[in-house]
Formats: C-alpha cells, sequence, structure tokens
C-alpha cells in the first residue's frame, strides 16, 4: 500500500523556519523523483520544489528560492523541505509528491494528505 505521511507543519512567526518530512512506504522510494507543492487557500496547487531520485538535479520555484531547501534521505525514505525565513505568503497546505515517469505508459503519481503551514504574527 503507497503511503506519503507528511509532518512538521505548523504555526510560525514570520522570519521562522520550519522542516516539512515526508515518510514514504509502498513503492521504491529511491527511484522516484520527489516534489513539494503548495496549496494556499483560493489559490492552484504550485510546484514548490523537486529532488530528482539521486539528489543530483534539484529546482526551486523562484518564490522560495534562496529560503527554501529540499533534500533526501533514500535508506530512510523520507524527503524533507526546510523553510526558512518564512513569509505570510508562504502560508499554505504543503504536499508530498512521489512521480516517475515510464514512457508511453502513464507515469507513477502519488500524493500525500498535507500539511497545513501558516505564517503568522
Amino acid at each position: 500500500q503507497v503511503q506519503l505521511v507528511e509532518s512538521g507543519g505548523g504555526l510560525v512567526q514570520p522570519g521562522g523556519s520550519l522542516r516539512l518530512s515526508c515518510a514514504v512506504s509502498g513503492f521504491t522510494f529511491s527511484t522516484y523523483y520527489m516534489n513539494w507543492y503548495r496549496q494556499a487557500l483560493g489559490k492552484e496547487r504550485e510546484l514548490v520544489a523537486g529532488i530528482s531520485s539521486s539528489g543530483t538535479y534539484i529546482n526551486y520555484a523562484d518564490a522560495v528560492k534562496g529560503r527554501f531547501t529540499i533534500y533526501r534521505d533514500n535508506p530512510k525514505n523520507t524527503v524533507y523541505l526546510q523553510m526558512n525565513s518564512l513569509k505570510p505568503e508562504d502560508t499554505a497546505v504543503y504536499y508530498c509528491n512521489a512521480y516517475r515517469n515510464r514512457g508511453p505508459l502513464s507515469p507513477y503519481n502519488y500524493w500525500g494528505q498535507g500539511t497545513q503551514v501558516t505564517v503568522s504574527s
């Protein structure tokens, strides 16, 4: 059974930090591209950061570059998002996503349940 379980969300003041974790099971974690998405109230879900299966390739949304860091621990089947210098506009539900391309077949694409991050004084 595929599971992606996020943790680490909460309420933080502007300028503060949080670290999100996503522990996965039920598939071969080390072969999947892992992403963090977020969805603010009334807005569409957006990609925040992604990391390749080996960790070699990393990408960030412009809005979080220099403040957020994505990394993964393949032996622990876990991906992390370190969020520093948080701003009120970072407030959203953050989702963990696992993706693996299968060429002409539909890709494997799994989602966690989300964790709320609220940045407010």
